[in-house]
């Protein structure tokens, strides 16, 4: 064939300035899109319905853990407060600690255990959702693992306060009510949180301590305390007379309300504690109600001072003042003036010069 019976076979070219023609989706065309998006729906159904089934049952398991664990940890909480307010006002509940305290100590323990549970279960739950999804877990708790480092090290002392909080807690270290010393401060324990311990100090004011800077805890409440008398007698006083005195007092207090409540052993006197020049100490001892050791202190001096004044034994400080001596003569060191400082004594006239004799006649 030539070229030039090929050319009008191939008809005019259009210009540049002539658009294309729109084409117009035909009816035909949509219904085989129709057809192939119900024919895609109509082979993964199955498998969306799998993954929502299977999703939906995750959740469910995870509510219903979640508060079967949570009601449990609730109702072992509420046995405990039920405990601490059965013994309450009996003579072991007064061995024990106060039920504010043991109420606070429960709240905060459940507080703890709850938050525990619930982040478990629920983060347990959304790794389930997302490995359903087919995701890569990998990369995730990989990213995780970093973050958490960053903000251990960005929040470190937060950290340091929540643990050292839930470890007092756990421990029973402290708790409402008890008269601490936690170094940085010291006074009575108002409130106990997992990062925070509130104190009122002796003045009334309020120290907010946080429990990572708390290094070491003295318990002035706890188990029981030692309330100590020294009285300080003359050396010349009767001893016997002395402790019979002190026997007697102790007798008494220990019998009358309500010291005999707050003494939890008799009170002894252990006899001479120092001998000094012109004073001796004696000491006296008693196991008291935890806190009430200067109380009975005060009422113990309080009464020894009466009956010492009632039989006649002086009681003195610690350092006696000196024996006041008589005022020296100011003389005594001189010596005795000398007989020939005057010029008519005796012996001045009789070391005095002879005259040489007159030459007139």
């Amino acid at each position: 064939m030539s070229l030039p019976a090929v050319l009008p076979a191939a008809g005019p070219s259009p210009s540049p300035s002539e658009s294309p023609a729109l084409t117009v989706p035909t009816f035909q065309d949509a219904h085989e899109t129709a057809t192939n998006a119900a024919s895609w729906v109509e082979q993964n159904w199955s498998t969306w319905l799998a993954i929502g089934l299977k999703i939906l049952l995750i959740l469910v398991i995870a509510a219903v853990l979640r508060g079967v664990v949570r009601r449990a940890i609730t109702k072992v909480i509420d046995r405990m407060a039920r405990t601490a307010q059965a013994v309450d006002g009996t003579a072991l509940g007064g061995l024990l600690v106060n039920a504010e305290r043991r109420r606070q100590r429960s709240q905060a323990i459940g507080s703890v255990l709850r938050s525990v549970t619930s982040f478990l279960i629920l983060g347990t739950a959304a790794l389930m959702v997302l490995a359903t999804f087919e995701i890569n877990l990998a990369p995730l708790l990989a990213s995780a693992g970093v973050a958490g480092v960053a903000i251990g090290f960005g929040a470190r002392n937060l950290v340091t306060d929540f643990l050292s909080g839930v470890f007092m807690i756990l421990e029973d270290q402290y708790g409402v009510g008890d008269s601490i010393d936690a170094g940085v401060a010291a006074g009575e324990v108002i409130e106990v949180g997992l990062r925070v311990t509130k104190l009122r100090g002796a003045n009334g004011e309020i120290w907010y301590v946080r429990n990572g800077e708390i290094k070491r805890i003295g318990n002035l409440s706890q188990g029981w305390a030692t309330a100590g008398v020294d009285v300080t007698v003359r050396t010349d006083e009767d001893l016997d007379r002395v402790k019979a005195t002190l026997d007697e007092v102790a007798e008494r207090m220990s019998k009358e309300e309500p010291w005999n409540e707050l003494l939890w052993s008799p009170i002894e006197v252990l006899g001479l504690d120092s001998v000094l020049i012109d004073s001796m100490v004696v000491r006296v001892t008693a196991k008291t109600m935890p806190g009430k050791s200067v109380t009975v202190e005060r009422e113990l001096r309080w009464r020894i001072k009466r009956a010492f004044d009632a039989a006649g034994i002086r009681i003195v400080g610690d350092a006696t003042a000196p024996a006041e001596e008589a005022a020296a003569d100011p003389t005594a060191g001189m010596s005795a003036p000398s007989a020939f400082s005057s010029t008519t004594s005796p012996q001045s006239l009789a070391a005095s010069p002879i005259p040489p004799p007159s030459l007139s006649k």
